[in-house]
């Protein structure tokens, strides 16, 4: 499946529908950061990032949205980033797109009612293959060598991310920070 194809998104939220009678909670998780200066102009990899962190969010939410209507209750997730909440260098478009899943995410709250929650899990460093996919070499070298400083698991992550599911009926938990503490 791929979030960039809004048609993927609906076809795996239908599968879920038809196997499992429902759609308790959309996670939307997927994303890419082949960070840069700006002055690169890697402009393919800012719409990589726009089409994949963001509309990918979109997406999952127009396929969803109907069936957790129809239900009468559901749970959206949109994992951004603590990018989200400070830039750095070489990491403007990524934050931009970040910061753009927790302003539509609040909007979706602020519209979803009572019967649907909506929570942003905004991770730091995170001990993935993220920096792999970098396309600047500077900023891949430099992204490798902060996460094998400060990464925490992956598993932090899901923990964050079962709290806010956990949660009873009527409470939602809109945003959850976490990231490593030698994280500055």
């Amino acid at each position: 499946m791929d979030v960039r194809r809004r048609e993927d998104v609906r076809e795996m939220v239908g599968a879920a529908v038809e196997r499992f009678g429902g759609v308790d909670v959309l996670v939307a998780n997927a994303g890419v950061m082949p960070v840069s200066a700006v002055d690169e102009l890697r402009v393919d990899d800012w719409d990589a990032m726009v089409d994949t962190n963001l509309k990918g969010v979109l997406h999952g939410v127009a396929a969803a949205l109907p069936v957790f209507r129809e239900q009468g209750r559901g749970h959206f997730v949109h994992v951004a980033s603590t990018a989200a909440h400070r830039v750095v260098p070489a990491q403007a478009v990524y934050s931009a797109t970040k910061a753009a899943v927790r302003t539509f995410s609040e909007g979706l709250r602020q519209e979803a009612g009572e019967r649907l929650r909506v929570t942003v899990v905004s991770p730091g460093f995170t001990a993935t293959s993220f920096a792999e996919h970098v396309t600047s070499p500077a900023a891949r070298e430099g992204l490798r060598a902060l996460g094998e400083d400060v990464a925490m698991p992956p598993s932090a992550v899901a923990e964050a991310i079962a709290y806010a599911i956990g949660q009873p009926d009527g409470v939602d938990v809109g945003e959850i920070v976490v990231r490593p503490t030698a994280q500055g």
